[in-house]
């Protein structure tokens, strides 16, 4: 295994990967003090070698490396990308493409929702990964020889674990299936983290338009701190504290200082000022350029159809050896209960073959289920 701490071994390296037309990447970093992830090591493997890159090495550049991601000769291999991506996204401007990503690979094919690594490693090649050094602290020097295994390790096994499963998938013809999730995990506005947006991550539930647009002001604020600051958002604000300002609104620092979220003395600090001025900011904002909030799903039908499409989609699930969560989530079966052309992904595409154009029969009557044999099955009323 070789260790690269320089920008010539990196790019003599990345020239030979670049010869292959699959390679395994993995990275190793922190992220529980900073917004921005710190990335400490990357690891890369092609069919003939595998190497470990320093990324804290004095000196060294990772042009090479953020080159070899946006190659679109060669097809980078990743389990559970997005992080992995979010890093590359951020440090250089580009994003890896193409790629595949062995979790929703394995999701397709009904491994579970979201499986660990080290359990797919086990399940596909029968080995047992060590996990000894996955909490370990990768921002020190020097690596050791067993971080150094563990980290060749990770992408010596993804090589096996993407050959079984690609050539499942093209079995089952499932291979477009993976490649539209990849389009969806090699699309900037993935990553796109513009404060003006911070609003959508939180799970707040706010019913009027004046809570909303503070909410988004408050939202936009915390998420520029943080990276100014370069800290976590939990550090600036917890999230139901956010929630909390966006239902009261509070106008002056006395009643901030009233919330029962917010740390004691929070409202004497200069962010408690900024906070307020936040809140008078979405007090003033015209309502009529807000988004539309969505309503409660009403009713006790809703909620009836909703619990009945829950059991056709794991049936569904099970019937076709699919992760339910790929195939559609408990919001999607929300607006679907509401809205015969929701714009989800289970209505389109594969997962409206499989399963929404079914959704939609359920729904109105066209399709009933019923046990037989103790298993639930579709039964055709038309």
């Amino acid at each position: 295994m070789d260790l690269i701490t320089t920008t010539s071994d990196l790019a003599a390296a990345c020239s030979r990967l670049a010869q292959h037309k699959v390679i395994t990447v993995d990275t190793e970093f922190l992220r529980e003090t900073t917004y921005y992830p710190l990335l400490c090591v990357v690891q890369m493997a092609s069919a003939d070698e595998a190497v470990v890159i320093d990324t804290l090495a004095p000196g060294i550049d990772l042009k090479p490396f953020f080159g070899l991601m946006g190659n679109e000769a060669v097809l980078k291999v990743f389990h559970a990308a997005r992080q992995d991506i979010e890093i590359v996204w951020h440090q250089s401007g580009t994003i890896p493409h193409p790629i595949f990503d062995t979790q929703v690979a394995a999701m397709v094919l009904g491994y579970g929702d979201s499986i660990a690594y080290d359990q797919l490693v086990e399940r596909v090649t029968g080995h047992r990964p060590d996990k000894t050094h996955r909490f370990t602290d990768w921002s020190r020097r020097p690596l050791t020889p067993e971080q150094m295994h563990y980290a060749i390790s990770d992408v010596t096994h993804l090589r096996d674990v993407f050959a079984a499963l690609d050539a499942d998938l093209k079995k089952r013809g499932r291979s477009d299936w993976v490649s539209e999730e990849m389009e969806v995990l090699t699309s900037p506005r993935t990553y796109d983290f513009h404060p003006e947006r911070a609003w959508e991550r939180l799970k707040s539930r706010v019913r009027k338009p004046k809570e909303l647009a503070v909410l988004m002001e408050v939202a936009a604020w915390r998420e520029q701190e943080a990276q100014s600051r370069d800290v976590p958002r939990s550090r600036v604000l917890k999230d139901d504290a956010v929630g909390d300002i966006a239902t009261h609104a509070p106008t002056s620092l006395e009643r901030l200082a009233s919330l029962r979220s917010l740390p004691k003395g929070f409202d004497r600090s200069k962010w408690g000022s900024d906070i307020i001025a936040a809140v008078q900011r979405g007090l003033a904002r015209d309502h009529a350029t807000l988004p539309k909030i969505e309503k409660p799903r009403g009713g006790s039908n809703g909620a009836a159809t909703v619990e009945l499409l829950k059991v056709l989609l794991r049936m569904t699930s099970e019937r076709h050896a699919v992760a339910s969560k790929v195939i559609a989530t408990v919001d999607d079966l929300d607006q679907i209960a509401a809205d015969d052309h929701a714009d989800v992904a289970a209505l389109h595409g594969w997962r409206r073959e499989l399963f929404g154009e079914a959704a939609l029969a359920l729904k109105h009557g066209r399709l009933a289920l019923a046990i037989e044999k103790g298993r639930v099955v579709r039964v055709d009323r038309t």
